[in-house]
């Protein structure tokens, strides 16, 4: 019977210890993988929430443009110093945002 009881106390201790393991690889996964990609979103969404007209943006291909109107959910990008090279893209394809110098 001491030996049974024994047994007993052991196996809900291992199943405890399987418990503690997996809630430490929750919050492992938690601060190394979830919490970060949640800050980035969120200083994407303040920066092309602060975006204006006039701003020189860089896009997620590489092109430097200057911002000629801003709608919703998209933008409209001037490149180069050809006047007529407009082209309307999705905010969330801008990757980071300059603003002018003011003197």
């Amino acid at each position: 019977m001491g030996l049974l009881l024994t047994a007993d106390a052991a196996a809900t201790g291992g199943g405890l210890i399987m418990v503690i393991y997996i809630v430490i690889i929750v919050a492992f996964m938690y601060f190394i993988m979830i919490r970060p990609q949640k800050k980035e979103q969120k200083r994407m969404a303040a920066m092309l929430a602060e975006m204006s007209v006039g701003d020189c943006v860089l896009t997620n291909s590489g092109f430097y443009g200057i911002v000629i109107d801003i709608t919703e959910d998209t933008v409209i990008v001037e490149f180069g110093s050809n006047k007529n090279c407009r082209i309307p893209m999705q905010k969330s394809a801008i990757a980071q945002i300059e603003k002018p110098e003011t003197d």
